[in-house]
Formats: C-alpha cells, sequence, structure tokens
C-alpha cells in the first residue's frame, strides 16, 4: 500500500511538473554548437584535407560559396545552390565563371566578407598565393 502511494504521489509529481514547464520556442542565438562525429577531424581546415571528416565538423561554422542542396537525395550539377554567392554566371565561351555575393556578411572579427576574400582563397587553392597551405591534396 505504502509503495503504491509513493507512486501515485511521484506519477502526481511528475505530471505537475511537466504540466508547468514552459514550451520550447524558436532557438536563440548564441550559445554552444554541438556535433556529434564519428571520427576526430585531423584539422579544421577543410582547404587541407582530403576527407569528409573535416567538412562535416565544420559546416556548422563556415560558409561556401555554394554548396549542395540538403534536401536533394543524390548530389549533382542541378543540386548546387547558392551560401555566400547569391548566384553565378558562366562567359559565353564557359572559360570565366563570375559569382554575386552576398551583402552584409562579416567576419569573425566584424570585417565585411568581399570579392578579395574569394581572390585570395581561390589564389591560395591554385597555387598563385605567396602563402601556401601545409598540406595541399590537390598539388598533385
Amino acid at each position: 500500500m505504502t509503495r503504491d502511494l509513493r507512486t501515485l504521489a511521484a506519477g502526481t509529481a511528475l505530471l505537475m511538473a511537466m504540466a508547468a514547464a514552459e514550451p520550447a520556442f524558436a532557438q536563440k542565438s548564441g550559445g554552444i554548437l554541438r556535433v556529434h562525429a564519428g571520427d576526430s577531424p585531423p584539422s579544421m581546415s577543410m582547404l587541407e584535407e582530403v576527407d569528409a571528416v573535416p567538412a562535416r565538423a565544420t559546416m556548422g561554422v563556415f560558409n561556401n560559396l555554394v554548396m549542395f542542396d540538403q534536401h536533394v537525395k543524390q548530389n549533382s550539377m542541378r543540386s548546387i545552390v547558392p551560401d555566400l554567392a547569391t548566384g553565378w554566371s558562366w562567359s559565353e565561351d564557359g572559360k570565366e565563371l563570375t559569382f554575386s555575393l552576398r551583402q552584409g556578411v562579416k567576419w569573425h572579427d566584424g570585417r565585411p566578407f568581399t570579392a578579395k576574400d574569394v581572390k585570395c582563397t581561390w589564389e591560395l587553392l591554385t597555387g598563385k598565393s605567396s602563402e601556401k597551405l601545409r598540406l595541399d591534396p590537390r598539388k598533385s
């Protein structure tokens, strides 16, 4: 009998606590991003790694000019969507690709994101920069 009363009291307390709790609303800015990673990324540089582990670990931190649409099951040229770019166009001869960039984007230090940043990254990736990657998986 005493055990039944304790069970009833615990169940009643639980129901009252659930009824008094505020419902969860939209996410708030700030806080801590926790992401499960099946493996430990060797670095936080997507430019210097050869597999997808760093990309999965940093997708919540970094943006790309474009990315694959996450709602499409199979990646293809048709499932590429803008991220930092708002759009792009090819020249008539197919040799030049021009991106329009999203306005109002800022770096972590408050400086604006510009076409110079894209150019800097492109030159780093193509080896045309005075700066060099520690590891360049595209070099070969």
